[in-house]
């Protein structure tokens, strides 16, 4: 079935501008689909997403920034640069060769081939048993808005033929949830190409298509229904609906809640976010009066409210990457005793997923998406067989070279 194709439109609110990212999302998707299976891309599908890009670039400005509204009063100021230039560089690689196309993002990033041809150099005649990686800011430039994050045909392209090719276990593993929305609603690579492993790994869609779970105690999970409920209801009300709209929104993963205070642009006067933090917090208090089953995460950003798990040296604990290597490999059989693996990742959060794969194997190759020398040195000395990237552009052009 095709997508439905997009028109040129007038986007004024930011409910409409999830519309068309979500629209742009099943048009990439197809055009993906049909790519792999060397059917012809059709004009359509390319005008659609130009229509996209006009209908985005057209959003009236302030400041250089673009202004959306919330209701009909209240408005954020936001720069749309993921969804803009991602639209724009799939229009460039669709109309060029690929050989173009390379140039044309040696041309955005600042030692773009040096760092290209090392990593290649790198990593050349490796085949991995498992490819085990985070997703924003990782394989996929980052984004300010969960919701409109939608893959790149490139990049889809890009990290598909390197999975098909050079890893047996392809495993993406994000803090997002799968679904609704999720990694799912945000990807467009080809069905059964990648096991998706959502919520810090802790919910996973494997190479077959079929959704599993890491077991949660029934008391846990009526508990952050409980919540989740109470937490729907409230931002519905309107003088608090602004916050399931803006940044990561409102995130129901499995066993852990998200909810954005503030996006990266500062939209929310500081006063309010701080006061929203404080309404929520008394929210879970309220749920759970002794804190024993939910660890609440402050980032500046984002209110993470995590179920935590029992550990036999620590007693309670949230449940981390580390732990969705070892679950994952342990469901799916990965075999990580064999390696070579490789991890990549952007963040001091993604350290634990090296960690873990050390543990099953040295034979475990690294690579971080950083500029953050005292990140890439930790990373060095849990894995001596690291390396580092400034861009994820730069991760996903090796990858594809790689594959050739």
């Amino acid at each position: 079935m095709n997508p439905t194709l997009i028109e040129k439109q007038e986007i004024r609110t930011l409910k409409q501008f999830y519309n068309l990212m979500a629209m742009t999302r099943d048009v990439r998707y197809k055009i993906v689909e049909n790519l792999f299976k060397d059917k012809p891309i059709e004009h359509e599908f390319i005008a659609s997403l130009k229509n996209a890009f006009f209908s985005l670039e057209d959003i009236p400005s302030e400041d250089r920034l673009k202004i959306l509204y919330i209701d009909d009063s209240k408005k954020i100021s936001t720069r749309l640069l993921y969804e803009i230039s991602e639209l724009r560089k799939d229009i460039f690689f669709l109309e060029n060769t690929e050989k173009q196309f390379i140039e044309y993002l040696e041309n955005l990033h600042e030692g773009f081939m040096e760092q290209v041809n090392d990593g290649v150099e790198k990593l050349q005649g490796l085949e991995f048993n498992c490819f085990i990686t985070d997703r924003d800011g990782t394989i996929n430039n980052y984004c300010g808005r969960y919701m409109s994050s939608v893959q790149a045909v490139y990049n889809s392209v890009f990290l598909t033929r390197f999975a098909r090719k050079k890893a047996s276990n392809p495993i993406i593993i994000t803090s997002a949830p799968l679904k609704g929305p999720g990694l799912v609603d945000v990807s467009v690579n080809p069905d059964k190409t990648f096991i998706y492993a959502a919520s810090k790994g802790r919910e996973y869609i494997d190479l077959n298509g079929e959704r599993k779970t890491y077991p949660i105690e029934e008391n846990k999970q009526r508990l952050l229904d409980s919540l989740n409920k109470r937490l729907s209801d409230f931002v519905k009300k309107p003088a608090f609906e602004e916050f399931s709209m803006i940044g990561s929104g409102l995130q129901f993963k499995f066993g852990q809640t998200t909810i954005a205070r503030q996006d990266i642009r500062k939209s929310i006067p500081e006063k309010e976010s701080e006061k929203f933090l404080d309404k929520i917090r008394h929210i879970v208090q309220e749920t759970d009066p002794d804190m024993e089953n939910f660890k609440i995460e402050d980032t500046g950003l984002d209110i993470e409210i995590i179920l935590t798990i029992e550990d036999s040296l620590s007693g309670a604990k949230d449940f981390n990457k580390a732990d969705a290597v070892n679950f994952l490999d342990d469901a799916l059989k990965l075999n990580m005793t064999k390696g070579p693996h490789l991890v990549c990742g952007d963040t001091s959060s993604d350290v634990p997923l090296i960690e873990a794969a050390m543990e099953k194997t040295s034979n475990t190759w690294a690579v971080f998406v950083t500029e953050n020398s005292e990140l890439s040195a930790k990373v060095k000395d849990i894995c001596p067989n690291s390396f580092s990237v400034t861009q994820p552009d730069i991760l996903v052009t090796i990858l594809v070279l790689l594959s050739k």
